[in-house]
C-alpha cells in the first residue's frame, strides 16, 4: 500500500443490497486493500466499516466517502434491499471521522463515467465515435440503479434518480401476459421487479407459470438461472434470459430519452456482464431503438457495457475529493 504524507488515505465504500465493498485510497485513481464484505454478516455498516478497517490493519483514516443503494434523503438512510438503516452523523462520531460523505450509488457510477479507461467498457453498438453531451446510466444489479451525468461549467454534475422503480411497461403480447401475472401479487411490477439479479428467478417462474411448466430447482437466483441455460437452449431459463435482454433494452430506451444522454448510455450494475452469451444485444439495441419516431435520435446514442472493476470506487472518490475542496474552499461551490 503506497501513501505519503501530502497524501492522507481515504476510505471509499460501495454499498449495494447484497455485498459492501470497500478500499483505501491514497488519491482518486487508486485502491487499495479491496474487500468484499457480505451485508447480511454485520448488524450495521458500523460494523462492516470497523471490521474492514481491522482487516486492514486500523490504518489512519479521516475521511470517507460512502456509495450506498438508496435514496438519501437527510440524515437518516434506510436502505432499500437490506436492512440497514442509520444516521449519518451519529455514524460519522461513532466511527471518530472528520468527514462521512454519503451517496447513492449509482450517482457514484454516473460520476465515473468520463473517468473509466477504454478497457473498461464494451461498445455495444455499431459506431466508433464518442459523443459528448449529458450521460446515463442504467445498472441491473441486486435492484435497478438509474443516474445521470451533466456536464456544468463547475464540472460534471451526477444526478441521483430512482428510476428503477417506475411501472415496468410491456413491448409485446408476452410481456402484456407476464404484467398480467405479476398483478395478480403486485399491485405495481416496477422495472426493478423484473429487470434485476433478483427480478430473473422471478421472471423465470412466470414464465414457467405461462408455459404451464414446473420450475427447476436450481432456478432459486439469477446465477441458477444462467446455470439452467448454459445446460439446454430452448428451455424456460432461455427464454428468461432473452425477455431480460428486451425488457433492459426498453428501460435503457427510456432512460435515454428522458435525460437527453447523447453522450451514451451506460449499462452497469454487475448482473448483464455475468450473463456472457446469454445477454442478447441484438436483441436489447433493436428494443432500445424501438421508440417510434425517436429511434433515429437513439440511433445516435452510443451504448456502452461497463466492464471495469470496482467502477463506483472511481465516481465516489472523485465526489469525495469535490466534497473536501468545497469544504476547503467555500467560495469554489457552484
Amino acid at each position: 500500500m503506497t501513501t505519503t504524507a501530502s497524501k492522507p488515505l481515504r476510505l471509499i465504500a460501495d454499498v449495494g443490497g447484497t455485498n459492501a465493498r470497500f478500499a483505501l485510497s491514497p488519491n482518486p485513481g487508486a485502491f487499495d486493500q479491496v474487500r468484499v464484505l457480505a451485508c447480511a454478516q454485520f448488524p450495521t455498516i458500523a460494523d462492516a466499516v470497523r471490521h474492514y478497517l481491522a482487516e486492514a490493519g486500523q490504518p489512519a483514516v479521516d475521511d470517507v466517502v460512502i456509495a450506498i443503494a438508496t435514496p438519501l434523503l437527510g440524515d437518516e438512510v434506510r436502505m432499500t434491499n437490506h436492512h440497514w438503516s442509520f444516521s449519518i452523523e451519529q455514524t460519522r462520531r461513532d466511527l471518530h471521522l472528520r468527514t462521512l460523505l454519503v451517496i447513492n450509488d449509482f450517482s457514484a457510477l454516473a460520476m465515473s463515467l468520463p473517468f473509466l479507461p477504454e478497457s473498461g467498457l464494451r461498445r455495444l453498438d455499431r459506431h466508433e465515435e464518442k459523443r459528448q453531451g449529458v450521460k446515463a446510466v442504467v445498472g441491473p444489479g441486486t435492484g435497478l440503479g438509474v443516474a445521470g451525468l451533466v456536464p456544468t461549467p463547475h464540472g460534471w454534475q451526477p444526478v441521483a434518480t430512482e428510476g428503477g422503480h417506475v411501472s415496468l411497461a410491456p413491448g409485446t403480447p408476452l410481456e402484456a401476459e407476464i404484467l398480467q401475472v405479476l398483478w395478480k401479487d403486485y399491485a405495481h411490477v416496477s422495472a426493478e421487479r423484473l429487470v434485476s439479479g433478483l427480478g430473473i428467478p422471478l421472471l423465470y417462474r412466470t414464465l414457467c407459470t405461462i408455459n404451464g411448466t414446473q420450475p427447476a430447482a436450481g432456478a432459486a437466483d439469477a446465477a441458477g438461472v444462467v446455470a439452467l441455460a448454459d445446460a439446454a437452449s430452448g428451455t424456460a431459463a432461455n427464454q428468461t434470459l432473452s425477455v431480460f435482454s428486451k425488457l433492459l433494452g426498453s428501460v435503457a430506451g427510456n432512460v435515454a430519452l428522458t435525460f437527453g444522454s447523447t453522450g451514451g448510455l451506460y449499462i452497469g450494475g454487475g448482473v448483464v456482464a455475468r450473463l456472457g452469451r446469454h445477454f442478447d444485444i441484438d436483441a436489447f439495441r433493436e428494443r432500445f431503438l424501438s421508440k417510434g419516431r425517436f429511434a433515429a435520435y437513439l440511433e445516435a446514442v452510443p451504448n456502452y457495457l461497463i466492464v471495469a472493476e470496482q467502477p463506483a470506487f472511481i465516481g465516489a472518490a472523485r465526489q469525495l475529493e469535490q466534497h473536501l475542496a468545497q469544504q476547503a474552499h467555500p467560495a469554489s461551490r457552484p
